[in-house]
C-alpha cells in the first residue's frame, strides 16, 4: 500500500503503508494484495498487528514515521474486540480507512508540499463543515504542525499523520459538545467533572 513508490511530479504522495516482505497463504475468499500487506505489516507472523509493528510500518509522505499518538488513535479505531491488537478483517477496515483519508490529503495539499498549512487547513475543516475562528484555527495549526513554529518565516505545516489526528480529534470534540448542547443554541453549561470526563475520553 505504499504511495511513495508512485510518480507524483517531486510529490512524495502523503503517506501510508510501507512495503515489506510478505507471509504466502491468504485465508479463503481474502483479497491477496490487502493479505500480502497484513503479512508484510505482522513481522512476527502472529496473525496480529501490534501498535509497535503498526508504528513501524506506517510513514508520511516524507518517509519520517507516524505519531505515536496517531498510531494509538488507529488502534483505538479499529481494535473491534478490544485485543490489543489489529486482525486481518480490522486491517482490512483500517487499510480504506487511510487511503480515503489520502484521497482528502491530496485534494486539500493544494500546492503540494506534503503538508497542510493554515490556510489548506482551515479549508479543509470548513468543508468537512467546522467553520472555526481564526484564532481556533491558529491553534489547531500549531499543536498538530510537524515541527516546532519560530518568529521567522511562515509556519510548519501539518503531516499526513498529525492531519488525519488533527481532523478525528476535531470531529469527537464537536460531538461531544452536541451531547451536551441539548437546547442547540451553542452554550453548555457543565460541571468540572463533566469537563474532565469529557476532555479525558477523547484521543
Amino acid at each position: 500500500m505504499a504511495y511513495q513508490n508512485s510518480p507524483y511530479g517531486g510529490y512524495g504522495g502523503p503517506g501510508g503503508f510501507a512495503t515489506g516482505m510478505a507471509q504466502a497463504g491468504p485465508p479463503p475468499g481474502a483479497d491477496p494484495q490487502l493479505w500480502s500487506w497484513f503479512a508484510a505489516v505482522d513481522t512476527d507472523r502472529s496473525g496480529a498487528i501490534t501498535a509497535i509493528e503498526l508504528e513501524r510500518a506506517l510513514i508520511n509522505g516524507d518517509w519520517t514515521p507516524f505519531d505515536l499518538d496517531t498510531v494509538k488513535l488507529l488502534m483505538g479505531m479499529f481494535d473491534v474486540d478490544r485485543s490489543g491488537t489489529i486482525g486481518f478483517n480490522e486491517f482490512c477496515g483500517l487499510w480504506k480507512y487511510i487511503k480515503d483519508w489520502q484521497n482528502v490529503f491530496r485534494y486539500f495539499d493544494r500546492d503540494r508540499s506534503g503538508t497542510i498549512d493554515r490556510n489548506e487547513l482551515r479549508d479543509a475543516l470548513s468543508r468537512f463543515g467546522y467553520n472555526l475562528s481564526p484564532p481556533l484555527i491558529k491553534l489547531i495549526q500549531v499543536k498538530y504542525a510537524s515541527n516546532v513554529a519560530s518568529n521567522y518565516g511562515p509556519a510548519p505545516g501539518i503531516t499526513f499523520d498529525r492531519f488525519v489526528r488533527a481532523c478525528v480529534v476535531i470531529k469527537q470534540l464537536s460531538g461531544a459538545f452536541q451531547n451536551l448542547d441539548t437546547d442547540n443554541d451553542g452554550w453548555v453549561q457543565i460541571s468540572y467533572d463533566q469537563f474532565m470526563q469529557t476532555v479525558l475520553s477523547l484521543p
